[in-house]
């Protein structure tokens, strides 16, 4: 699976390719940040951003797209400018049918260093670890992209397994609802006699 993290951020966009299965080695294929200056207008730095994920997405051709979930923040407008890069990513991946994850900051820390309380400096820490890097990447916003990529990676059966066991559920519901509907729907004996016993009461008549 070659996934492609997204930290999203108006200033710094944090991406990173990783490949690879759970349970083997993963193999960092790219790593960056996509950036737009602080003084521009919002729609230039929004197009900025989607032009900067597109060239990975061409670059890359990732199988799926694993992006940070907008949490609540003290500071309405970080979590407002996190929230716009965040659709932005989303969409590009969208319009080019790539699946998209979401995954909180506590989720991936808790994947990567077990700890959902962990810092900056531990993610990179074990970023670098895990993926056999000289260095930690960065900026910091680089490395987290990297972790949200691993964190999908790993979790990524146990989500499907869950997805199935879902659907199947939903299915079986669905089936024993149709068999529910067409058992009230057969007449019963009663409903099946009623006639026979009307011509006999006519014929008694007549």
């Amino acid at each position: 699976m070659r996934v492609l993290g997204v930290d999203p951020g108006l200033t710094r966009c944090g991406v990173g390719v990783v490949e690879g299965v759970a349970g083997r080695p993963l193999t960092m294929l790219g790593v960056g940040v996509v950036r737009t200056a602080a003084d521009d207008d919002i729609g230039v730095r929004l197009v900025g951003i989607e032009r900067g994920i597109e060239e990975w997405l061409d670059r890359f051709s990732p199988e799926l797209v694993a992006v940070e979930r907008v949490f609540s923040q003290h500071n309405v407008r970080t979590v407002m400018g996190t929230a716009q890069a965040s659709a932005v990513a989303m969409l590009c991946a969208s319009r080019r049918g790539i699946p998209v994850a979401l995954h909180t900051p506590s989720e991936v820390k808790a994947a990567v260093t077990g700890s959902g309380r962990a810092d900056k400096a531990q993610v990179g820490a074990m970023v670098t670890r895990l993926l056999r890097l000289s260095a930690p990447p960065k900026p910091a916003d680089a490395a987290d992209a990297l972790a949200l990529a691993i964190c999908h990676i790993w979790r990524a059966p146990a989500q499907n397994r869950l997805q199935q066991a879902v659907a199947q559920n939903r299915l079986q519901q669905a089936v024993a609802k149709q068999q529910a509907t067409a058992a009230q729907q057969v007449p019963g004996p009663q409903q099946a006699t009623a006639p026979h016993q009307t011509s006999a009461v006519k014929g008694r008549t007549r």
